[in-house]
């Protein structure tokens, strides 16, 4: 197990950023690096928030990119309403509205996890906004997606009975259930703060239901995928019990075409690439970021 904090405080992280009103919510978004750099917008997962990405943010920006990170309706240090009914059509309306107010026109993606379902959809939107686009662990493909059995119970018809009993201790069995390289309990403690901030447990239920998205807009998605133009980067952990070498397989066989970066160590990487190697992922990142 790391024992040396890659994360800074939950109440640093979120001191960078403000709470901005957008689409009638308050959602908190950061910007870092140089108002002129090149545009990059990264996208959080499920059950976390945009701190994923403090281990990377403070590279990218010092390369000279306009790192902008947001915290998705329901997560982190954004609201998180009780009877919402939380959509990835949704969070991508959101995306769209902070680039909006923000001046952002071309951008790069970077996606993980349930942020790559909104990378997806902002690309069928519209791929010539997009300048180009790296993916980092997430279910791309519905059908390769393996949840692990908490997010199935959280999933279920159960899952709002189940959800206030959530722990920090639970929350930090099942992150660590799913990742190749251990993170260290004060990380752990970190993560948490975001993801129980303001009844967040409580919430998992209902985020939960991009699992179905994710079928419903199965042919769009895929297409998005694998036809957008641009330049593309996959930087992986091929650890992941949900979305790992099972979907690179799938990746090198579709979009031959790609940059592929694989986490193989040692010790091999799992579902949070940007956690468990961040120097590895920032080398990637830059690299594909700053031709």
């Amino acid at each position: 197990m790391r024992n040396t904090p890659l994360l800074p405080p939950w109440e640093t992280w979120t001191a960078g950023g403000a709470r901005v009103p957008v689409g009638g919510h308050e959602i908190f978004v950061r910007h870092d690096g140089p108002a002129d750099g090149m545009p990059v917008t990264l996208l959080h997962g499920f059950p976390t928030s945009s701190h994923d990405w403090a281990p990377i943010v403070p590279a990218l920006a010092a390369a000279g990119l306009r790192v902008t990170t947001l915290d998705f309706l329901g997560f982190g240090a954004s609201d998180k309403p009780r009877r919402h009914r939380y959509s990835v059509l949704e969070q991508a309306n959101l995306v769209e509205e902070v680039w909006r107010r923000s001046g952002t026109g071309r951008t790069a993606l970077v996606a993980h996890d349930y942020g790559v379902s909104i990378g997806q959809e902002l690309l069928a939107r519209d791929p010539a906004r997009v300048s180009r686009m790296a993916w980092l662990n997430g279910g791309l493909y519905p059908d390769l997606h393996r949840p692990v059995l908490t997010q199935r119970l959280l999933h279920g018809p159960l899952g709002p009975l189940l959800a206030p009993f959530t722990t920090r201790g639970r929350f930090g069995a099942t992150l660590r259930g799913v990742l190749g390289r251990e993170l260290c309990d004060a990380d752990l403690r970190e993560l948490w703060a975001g993801a129980s901030r303001a009844g967040g447990k409580r919430r998992a239920p209902r985020l939960l239901r991009y699992i179905d998205e994710r079928r419903s807009h199965r042919e769009r998605w895929t297409a998005a995928l694998e036809e957008y133009p641009g330049p593309v980067l996959f930087v992986w952990g091929p650890a992941d019990p949900i979305s790992g070498a099972h979907v690179l397989a799938r990746v090198r066989t579709r979009m031959p075409r790609a940059s592929v970066v694989e986490l193989t160590g040692p010790p091999v990487v799992g579902h949070y690439p940007q956690l468990e190697d961040p120097a590895a992922v920032t080398l990637a990142l830059r690299s594909f970021l700053r031709p």
